[in-house]
């Protein structure tokens, strides 16, 4: 009698609670659920994992404007081997306005011109990079965001000790000029001021000295960071002849770096080179020499480091989650359709109805049929 009166209560207890409740059903522990469940709390786990690796990432954004900077000067930075001795060759610059600068910043250091096997390694891995970064200028975003992080891009001191002679002269340090177009060149003998631009003095020197290969270790404008790579830096050039012109047109675009390890006011530049042979007798006139000349665009590019905001990644976060959630419980409710419905139907083939007759208010068994009034 407790048990049936207890059993009342809880009853009435419930018929009595005005809030719906979740079917018994819904709380049931069953395999399907519970694996479900692991596929999705993994799914979730791995999702946020890779989540996390995209918002610590960063990538550079580029803009454009117009330089409206006229007034300052531009760096030029050189470093520069030529296969003739430093007593026979001349560097300095003349811009568009016949503006001849001063080469005082310049050092000329005797060295030899060939490689040490150090050096030479350096330099195949330098040329390695550089085809790269041809071929995929993505790379490039990539040596931005790693600057004064990278190797050193300058060529590394000799490890041994020759013996040979002297042969060649290394040209290195910076020159202020005018933001114009110029020409920087490297030629047979010193410079000298003239009224109407510059001369060079090369009476004294034999054509037979005449050697301009030449190995550009750094070439770059503006401020000079370590760890970026310019498309000239590693390039290295040998001569068949004495009498023999190299040419660079090298085109400078003012460059804002905006990173988080670094803020500079740099260039960036591209080149399209040119070399040939001097012969007056064939038509092929000119100076012996290595030219670039140079160009400033009116555009500047300013290159800023961008990162994903918190909110950002919270609010993924969540969409992961919720996704993962609403789908998961969308495919085990269509599985589970889906097997219900197949059971049944091979059921339904197996087990087929009893036959129904309807007799005097009764069925089969003399059971009789409730209806409405009956169980009234």
């Amino acid at each position: 009698m407790r048990r049936l009166n207890r059993k009342k209560a809880l009853n009435f207890v419930k018929e009595m609670d005005a809030f719906p409740k979740v079917p018994e059903s819904y709380v049931e522990t069953t395999a399907s659920g519970g694996t479900v469940s692991v596929l999705a709390f993994t799914a979730m786990a791995l999702l946020a994992f890779f989540e996390f690796f995209v918002y610590r990432d960063t990538w550079m954004k580029y803009e454009y404007e117009v330089d409206k900077d006229f007034t300052s000067k531009l760096r030029i930075n050189i470093d520069i081997t030529v296969a003739m001795r430093c007593q026979f060759v001349g560097a300095d610059v003349l811009d568009l306005a016949e503006t001849m600068v001063a080469s005082d910043g310049l050092q000329y250091e005797p060295v030899i011109f060939e490689l040490s096997p150090q050096q030479r390694l350096w330099h195949r891995t330098l040329l390695l990079i550089q085809n790269h970064l041809r071929e995929e200028h993505s790379l490039q975003d990539v040596l931005f965001r790693n600057i004064m992080k990278g190797a050193p891009t300058a060529l590394p001191p000799r490890e041994d000790d020759p013996t040979q002679p002297l042969n060649a002269c290394r040209i290195h340090g910076h020159l202020y000029v005018n933001k114009v177009a110029g020409n920087f060149h490297i030629t047979v003998g010193k410079a000298i001021p003239h009224p109407r631009g510059h001369a060079h003095l090369a009476a004294l020197v034999s054509h037979e000295t005449y050697n301009f290969s030449h190995r550009i270790d750094h070439l770059s404008f503006g401020e000079e960071i370590p760890g970026i790579l310019n498309p000239l830096d590693g390039t290295e050039k040998v001569s068949a002849d004495h009498n023999q012109m190299f040419q660079y047109f090298i085109t400078i675009v003012p460059t804002k770096l905006q990173t988080y390890k670094v803020s500079a006011d740099t260039h960036q530049y591209s080149v399209t080179e040119r070399e040939r042979v001097i012969n007056h007798a064939a038509g092929s006139h000119g100076v012996s020499g290595i030219f670039m000349k140079y160009d400033i665009s009116s555009l500047m590019v300013k290159v800023t480091e961008q990162h994903m905001p918190f909110w950002q990644f919270l609010v993924r976060l969540c969409g992961i989650i919720g996704g993962i959630f609403s789908t998961t419980g969308m495919l085990h409710g269509l599985v589970g359709f889906c097997v219900d419905v197949v059971c049944c139907r091979f059921k339904l083939g197996v087990y087929k109805p009893k036959s129904m007759s309807v007799f005097d208010g009764h069925v089969n068994s003399l059971t009789p049929l409730l209806s409405e009034n009956a169980e009234h």
